[in-house]
């Protein structure tokens, strides 16, 4: 039984793309937490989410394992290296080795450590190209985690969220939906019994023609895709601004969750 669960990571963990009422997110390891605390009496759970939108490997282990190891809780997501990878010129080899290193020390401070791949991205415009790239840093993660011990919650191969309604509007992020999809996955992984398939089939879609895509892709290109290559050459980054959510209470997740459908 999982009493005290901390989360650690970028914009993934941080849940961009599922809003809350009050404009913070809420996200996929909010979801678990709910998950998490329902199987404990009630105040009996602690949690908190360290995680920032737009940190590299090196400042998530910076910033954020100390505190981590500081809590001792008995379970850490630990998501990172994605932002290293979408760089141009990273070697996947050579972020996996420092994710080798922060997984070495967490694990041997905290109960369980639960890492994440990367998602396929074979259908998403600029990404798809570093698709490779991506496998290859997913192939050393899964590596690491036979080392170390540690669960695996594997984004690449969970289908159902390469759908474009799992897909916040930027092509970036998580939905809603596609945040929930990953937080019952995560419990399966763990051995929980979960309300919901995250695999269920989305509903059909009516097919669009050329023109509808190029017109979702140039306003896409515009919207987000410009100012993201913006915020890269100027070097900055969406979470210079941002604070960690910190400790939250199950039942105030809850709440946020339910006024925000």
């Amino acid at each position: 039984m999982i009493g005290s669960y901390v989360a650690v990571g970028d914009s993934f963990t941080e849940g961009v793309g599922d809003p809350g009422p009050d404009g913070a997110f809420v996200g996929w390891a909010d979801r678990f937490a709910v998950l998490l605390a329902d199987r404990r009496p009630e105040g009996a759970f602690d949690y908190t989410n360290l995680a920032v939108r737009g940190k590299l490997l090196d400042q998530i282990v910076e910033d954020q394992l100390s505190r981590a190891k500081e809590l001792a809780p008995d379970l850490v997501s630990f998501s990172a290296g994605g932002n290293d990878i979408l760089r141009p010129g990273t070697d996947p080899d050579e972020v996996a080795s420092r994710f080798e290193r922060a997984v070495a020390e967490l694990t041997s401070a905290v109960g369980t450590v639960l890492v994440t791949t990367g998602f396929d991205t074979r259908g998403v415009p600029v990404l798809k190209h570093l698709r490779g790239k991506i496998a290859t840093y997913n192939g050393h993660v899964r590596a690491i985690a036979d080392r170390y011990g540690c669960p695996v919650l594997d984004l690449w191969s969970l289908k159902t969220i390469q759908d474009r309604r799992a897909w916040d509007g930027d092509r970036l992020h998580l939905s809603p939906e596609g945040h929930t999809r990953v937080a019952l996955r995560a419990g399966q992984v763990l051995g929980l019994s979960v309300p919901a398939d995250p695999e269920q089939p989305w509903p059909p879609l009516p097919p669009r023609g050329t023109l509808e895509v190029r017109r979702d892709d140039i306003h896409w290109a515009r919207e987000y895709l410009v100012p993201w290559i913006g915020r890269r050459l100027r070097g900055e980054s969406s979470g210079d601004r941002v604070v960690a959510k910190g400790s939250l209470s199950p039942d105030d997740i809850k709440l946020r969750m339910r006024s925000a459908v």
